[in-house]
């Protein structure tokens, strides 16, 4: 009669996962990207993957320590994930003082000006990304051409991507089977030999992490299955209505940062929505928007900023698509 029975409040169930572990299992499922990117495009992968993520870790050290006054918490993890992700998504020789530039806008701005990790409403990444693509057009759009590992980091070879390349000749009234001649076939584009970001290339080893990343609970398959399903679906009824003036779902998919985009950035736990339901509202949003910005739009790529639309509609999807509270009962009449 001794021994005290204590009573707590929901949730019971308990779980051994920890921010730390998640961020550094994102980290894990992207090194098989980086390691191909490393062997396509040689030091200059090496010298962007480092100065992001050194510059982020550094910039969220110094706002949490003498900006908001408070501990610094750089070893969760996040904003490694957020360097990796940002280098990404930039060219493979882009100068170091603009990449340092976007890791104080994704880090500064995007993150620590909400309140940190869990208050961002848009991806971190993205944010950085996006405003060095407006802010720098010419070097953010001067794409490196695989080269191997004894490539340069300033000399590098730089040209077109493949999105680029059909972007810029269907404007110009060239015919799809015409331009398919001078991009990469289906099978290059899937192991990552064609120019573009780290991120745009090695689809094979981007759905690597993908498996790492479910086999570990980290992401479920809602978003990226409902994006990758909705621009196969709307690039497919495209195609198959004119394939002389639009590219084959396959091409979408493999070019540009679809890939990237659906496993590793839509899937942001901060900036995505909580239900299924929800996720797949916001993913059939995001592929919708990537493929009206490529076909429709001034931009040869789109995903970017399809994700940060989306981000901007998650609280909404949150508040309309919940599910049904424990123990509710429903009135069937």
């Amino acid at each position: 009669m001794n021994k005290r029975i204590t009573i707590s409040p929901s949730p019971h169930v308990y779980e051994d996962t920890s921010v730390k572990r998640l961020m550094f299992d994102v980290v894990i499922a992207l090194l098989p990207a980086l390691a191909i990117s490393i062997y396509f495009f040689g030091m200059g992968a090496i010298i962007v993957t480092l100065v992001a993520v050194v510059s982020c870790l550094a910039f969220e050290w110094l706002i949490q320590k003498y900006i908001l006054k408070q501990e610094p918490a750089i070893t969760d993890g996040s904003a490694i994930v957020t360097g990796i992700l940002l280098a990404f998504n930039v060219p493979s020789n882009l100068p170091i003082g603009i990449i340092i530039i976007g890791s104080l806008v994704a880090i500064g701005i995007g993150k620590m000006s909400f309140g940190g990790l869990g208050n961002n409403p848009f991806n971190p990444a993205l944010v950085g990304r996006v405003f060095l693509l407006i802010s720098f057009p010419v070097q953010m759009t001067s794409w490196p051409i695989p080269g191997g590992f004894k490539t340069g980091y300033a000399d590098a070879v730089t040209g077109a991507t493949p999105l680029g390349i059909v972007k810029e000749g269907l404007g110009k009234g060239d015919q799809i089977s015409d331009l398919m001649n001078q991009v990469p076939s289906h099978m290059e584009m899937f192991y990552g030999h064609m120019g573009g970001s780290m991120g745009e290339i090695a689809a094979a080893a981007l759905i690597l992490g993908f498996a790492y990343l479910l086999i570990r609970k980290v992401i479920t398959w809602h978003i990226p299955v409902s994006i990758i399903l909705t621009i196969t679906i709307f690039t497919g009824i495209l195609w198959y209505i004119n394939p002389e003036t639009n590219a084959d779902p396959l091409f979408h998919l493999l070019t540009g940062g679809v890939m990237l985009g659906a496993i590793f950035m839509a899937t942001d736990y901060v900036t995505s929505p909580m239900t299924p339901k929800g996720m797949w509202i916001f993913g059939i949003g995001i592929g919708i928007i990537t493929v009206l910005i490529r076909v429709f739009g001034a931009y040869p790529e789109g995903v970017s900023f399809a994700i940060l639309i989306m981000n901007s509609f998650v609280p909404l999807i949150n508040t309309y698509v919940k599910p049904k509270r424990f123990g509710e009962v429903v009135n069937h009449g």
